[in-house]
């Protein structure tokens, strides 16, 4: 059986970079002319081990800087100022984009408005602790205090 390096993800064969025992004409037929694997010679394996060895380097460096990100983040108090009447309400309300908006002003970190967890929009004058996610399995805890505007 000749092998073969998947180009691409495969749901029954595996993940790309992968190096598959696959039969001559599923791979002639199939998989090389959509370009989802190419035949396993020592060169196209050794080329396949050195984008995977480049691709886990990047991912430890983005690892560390989206670390790095919420470190910082979890330092930070975010004050939003907000109309709001006598009893602590306010005109409106906080939303996710608010404090995206608030964390781009303060520290020029871009978090896109999804990546900010609120149950629901803050309605009330206070300070609470919101969950950020700077990256997958990366999070941070900000202080966020909404001020009456003065």
């Amino acid at each position: 059986m000749p092998q073969a390096i998947l180009l691409q993800d495969h749901e029954t064969l595996g993940e790309r970079g992968t190096v598959v025992d696959v039969s001559k004409g599923y791979l002639r037929n199939y998989l090389i002319p959509r370009k989802l694997a190419q035949p396993a010679t020592k060169g196209a394996i050794a080329a396949a081990e050195k984008r995977r060895e480049t691709a886990e380097k990047a991912a430890a460096t983005a690892l560390a800087s989206a670390q790095e990100t919420a470190a910082l983040l979890s330092k930070t108090v975010l004050t939003i100022p907000h109309q709001a009447g006598d009893d602590g309400r306010l005109f409106g309300s906080v939303t996710t984009q608010d404090i995206a908006d608030a964390i781009q002003e303060a520290r020029g970190i871009t978090i896109d408005r999804r990546n900010v967890h609120l149950e629901e929009p803050i309605r009330t004058v206070g300070t609470r602790m919101i969950e950020v996610e700077v990256e997958d399995g990366v999070t941070a805890t900000v202080k966020t205090m909404v001020v009456e505007q003065q």
